[in-house]
């Protein structure tokens, strides 16, 4: 970190001829660098109190964020569980401002699944910063290719300099290069940015640290897969012992995920379908969250047998003309694009349109595209849209991050994490109008009318595993979570969301019962493959993951030596011989003028 920020020649210009004042010259142009850069907050950058007025303009704090804000700051991990909708967001950036108070951090890395959720949710931390500190803060936009911080673009230009489109901008040094996202003050990215802190990758190290002084928000923990989670864990066991603090949130977080990021045993199935929720925990300590009774709502969910692109329209088509907001959810690009040109050729009025335009929404445009499009949706399915039919038609870029609310949504089968992610889009925003016959929020499960069986031994649509693929993969490949999933559909017509959300998840996630599914299916061959990928995925993210434990190895040049410790070969294979370092008798000479001894190639000393 040192060297990067000395090795810019703003600030430290080439001298050509020797200065004998250029030592003190150079520590005051270095405390002047840093100053401008501001590596970190204080608790006096506030514009106020660490009250919900600094965070909202709403009256009153939901439960869970009230709850989250009784949290003692002592504890370094924290797990939020609550429903979709609930204002995870806004507690997180309260309990950022709470530590930042208190002097527990001085920085706040706010991570994501994916890069669409990660610009949607640095547009609206970039707006609420507005209101909490008293000079303008920026946060950077923590996704690899883009230069951003706040509301700033940056260009990237030869010789390592960037083009800010408002001036030069000497603290927004971190946002210009992906190396030196932690070191923001504030930043909104991917989690794998935050995983490079704890991986076996150049500036591992550097990102750790960088990382030990923020807050540490990781957001959907429930989306990663066992490898991703096991070098996460890793990362965050790292983060914790550095001194810093973290809080992980999910609205579906299964008993059997939780355990693993608390190490706690795990509850058997009734247990853990009886634990309270919204919940939050301290480690292994439950703390109950109170029900929101604005967030209460009833979805009639049914399954339909058929999920052809020309059923899915036809589904969309129906409710449309009738009045109603329609969102289609698609697990493959290709099955959208389908649905999509049979809702376009039968009724273009009904699709959303980007300037005249039918269009869909996936995760293959451009990213200027993927913004337009993420606008388009929120006009029409947004907070003070027109009440008129649309349809809106994408894949899962759609589920999550974007501020959307529809009368019915049309979704393939997923397992129930995701399944209840994409049902948060429907009556999202309270006091909103529904046409007649949609008062009630209605979901309908697009499943294969074959059954679930052949996905055991072929992938179709985004589910089961792909046929003589080299490895285990696909979108959505353990059948037995999708067939428990289906169970609670068929056996639950009406949700009460989200009174039911820890019976749904953990029906659908805890491995007892998803053994017993496949005791009942005859899938123990499928159910020994994906547990057995698990295990492999653990494996594999136990080689990669950086042990900060372990002492930092020798320089590779070096090899002990008799009688004392010297080198005596370099990397090139060169013999070393000892050189004496002279210190010069000039003032300012910042090293100690005793002796001092190096070691050089002999061919050097001639």
């Amino acid at each position: 970190m040192a060297d990067w920020l000395g090795s810019d020649q703003t600030a430290f210009a080439f001298i050509a001829d020797f200065d004998a004042e250029y030592w003190t010259k150079a520590q005051d142009h270095a405390r002047a660098h840093v100053d401008a850069i501001g590596p970190g907050l204080r608790p006096d950058a506030l514009a106020g109190g660490a009250d919900w007025a600094l965070i909202s303009d709403h009256p009153n704090p939901r439960p869970a964020q009230s709850a989250l804000a009784q949290v003692s700051l002592n504890a370094p991990l924290v797990i939020l569980e609550a429903e979709t909708g609930a204002g995870k967001t806004e507690a997180a950036l309260w309990h950022f401002v709470r530590h930042l108070e208190a002097g527990n951090v001085e920085a706040l890395y706010f991570a994501v699944p994916t890069r669409a959720a990660a610009r949607q949710l640095h547009s609206r931390v970039t707006d609420a910063l507005r209101r909490m500190f008293r000079l303008r803060e920026e946060p950077v936009l923590a996704v690899p290719g883009q230069i951003v911080a706040g509301h700033a673009q940056g260009r990237p230009l030869p010789d390592f300099k960037v083009l800010w489109d408002d001036g030069p901008a000497t603290h927004r040094w971190a946002a210009e290069h992906a190396t030196r996202y932690l070191a923001a003050r504030i930043a909104v990215g991917t989690i794998d940015q935050a995983m490079l802190a704890g991986l076996q990758v150049k500036h591992a190290h550097l990102r750790g640290s960088a990382l030990a002084r923020a807050l540490l928000v990781m957001d959907e923990v429930h989306a990663s897969d066992a490898w991703m989670t096991d070098i996460q864990k890793s990362t965050l066991d790292a983060h914790l012992a550095l001194g810093g603090h973290a809080l992980l949130m999910s609205a579906t977080l299964g008993a059997a995920a939780r355990c693993r990021w608390t190490d706690a045993p795990l509850p058997d199935p009734d247990a853990a379908a009886a634990t309270a929720y919204p919940a939050i925990w301290l480690g292994r300590d439950l703390l109950p969250v109170a029900p929101d009774p604005a967030a209460e709502k009833r979805v009639t969910v049914r399954p339909h047998r058929g999920w052809s692109g020309t059923e899915a329209a036809q589904l969309a088509l129906d409710a449309a003309r009738q009045g109603a907001k329609v969102l289609v959810i698609r697990n493959t690009v290709d099955r959208a694009r389908e649905t999509w040109a049979a809702c376009a050729e039968a009724a273009p009025e009904l699709v959303m349109s980007v300037d005249g335009q039918p269009s869909l929404h996936h995760s293959r445009f451009a990213a200027e595209d993927r913004a337009r499009l993420d606008t388009c949706v929120e006009q029409v399915l947004g907070k003070g849209s027109a009440e008129a039919g649309v349809i809106v038609v994408g894949t899962q870029t759609l589920e999550q991050s974007l501020d959307i609310s529809a009368d019915l949504l049309i979704t393939d089968l997923c397992p129930m994490d995701v399944l209840l992610q994409r049902i948060g889009r429907l009556h999202r925003h309270a006091g909103a109008a529904h046409p007649p016959g949609f008062d009630t929020a209605t979901c309908i499960v697009l499943v294969p009318e074959q059954g679930l069986a052949p996905l055991t031994r072929k992938a179709e649509n985004g589910l089961g595993v792909f046929e003589n693929a080299a490895q285990i993969s696909g979108v959505y490949i353990d059948v037995c979570v999708l067939q428990a999933t289906l169970d609670q559909i068929t056996a639950n017509p009406l949700w009460s969301i989200p009174a039911m959300n820890r019976h749904l998840v953990e029906a659908a996630t805890h491995p007892q019962l998803l053994d017993r599914i496949a005791e009942r299916e005859g899938w123990q061959t499928h159910r020994g493959r994906m547990t057995g990928k698990g295990y492999a995925e653990r494996l594999a993210a136990r080689h990669v993951v950086l042990d900060r434990t372990s002492p930092l190895a020798p320089f590779p040049a070096m090899r002990r030596s008799a009688p004392g410790w010297g080198p005596t070969v370099c990397s090139s294979g060169s013999p070393m011989a000892p050189v004496a370092l002279l210190a010069p008798r000039s003032a300012g000479w910042p090293f100690p003028r005793s002796g001092l001894t190096g070691w050089t190639p002999t061919r050097w000393n001639c």
